[in-house]
C-alpha cells in the first residue's frame, strides 16, 4: 500500500471533490477528479459516456481509468460515487493507496441531489420520489464497498475546510505509523 495516494470514496454528493481539493493543499499534494480525467481523457462528458454506452460499459471505462492513477504520486484523487463497487476496484484501491470513505446520511445527500441532478446522469431524471427510492436502495447497495476504506470520517455537519483539517491529521498520523513499522 501507499501512502503517496489518497483516495476518496463515497456516495455522489458526498463531498469528495470539494474536500479533495481542500486536502490536496493542506499536504501538498496534487488533486484529482476521476471524472475531470476520465472526460479529459476520452474528450467526452461522463454524461455523454454514460448516455452512449451504458453504465455497464461506462464502469468498464471508469475502472480503466483508475488504474491510470498508479501513474500518480503525492495526489489526492476524488472517485466518482460507484467507483469503489466495481470489477473489485475497492480492492484496488486499498492496495494502491490510503482510502477514505466520507460518510453522509441519506437525508442530507437527498438535500444535496435534489438541486445538482441536471449533472448527475444517474439521477437526472428521477423525480423527487423517485431520487429518495434510489438514493435508499443504491447507498444500502454501495456502504459495504464504501465500508472497506481504511478510514471513514463521518461529516457530522462538518465543512470541507474542517474535513480536511482531520483528514490531514489522521493522514500525518499514519505517515508517521508507516514510516516506525519500516
Amino acid at each position: 500500500m501507499s501512502n503517496s495516494r489518497i483516495f476518496l470514496v463515497g456516495f455522489m454528493g458526498a463531498g469528495k471533490t470539494t474536500v479533495g481539493k481542500q486536502l490536496a493543499k493542506r499536504i501538498g499534494y496534487e488533486f484529482i477528479d476521476l471524472d475531470d480525467y476520465i472526460e479529459s481523457k476520452l474528450g467526452k462528458s461522463i454524461k455523454s459516456l454514460v448516455k452512449q454506452y451504458g453504465e455497464t460499459k461506462f464502469r468498464a471505462l471508469e475502472s480503466d481509468a483508475l488504474k491510470d492513477m498508479k501513474l500518480f504520486e503525492k495526489v489526492v484523487i476524488s472517485t466518482g460515487g460507484g467507483t469503489p463497487c466495481f470489477f473489485d476496484n475497492m480492492h484496488w484501491i486499498n492496495q494502491h493507496g490510503w482510502s477514505i470513505y466520507l460518510e453522509l446520511p441519506s437525508d442530507i445527500l437527498y438535500g444535496r441531489l435534489k438541486n445538482q441532478k441536471d449533472s448527475r446522469p444517474l439521477i437526472a431524471d428521477l423525480d423527487k420520489d423517485e431520487l429518495q427510492l434510489f438514493l435508499e436502495d443504491t447507498l444500502t447497495k454501495r456502504i459495504p464497498f464504501y465500508e472497506q476504506a481504511e478510514l471513514t470520517i463521518p461529516q457530522n455537519q462538518r465543512n470541507a475546510r474542517e474535513l480536511a483539517i482531520v483528514i490531514a491529521e489522521r493522514f500525518h498520523e499514519y505517515t508517521e505509523n508507516q514510516e516506525t513499522t519500516v
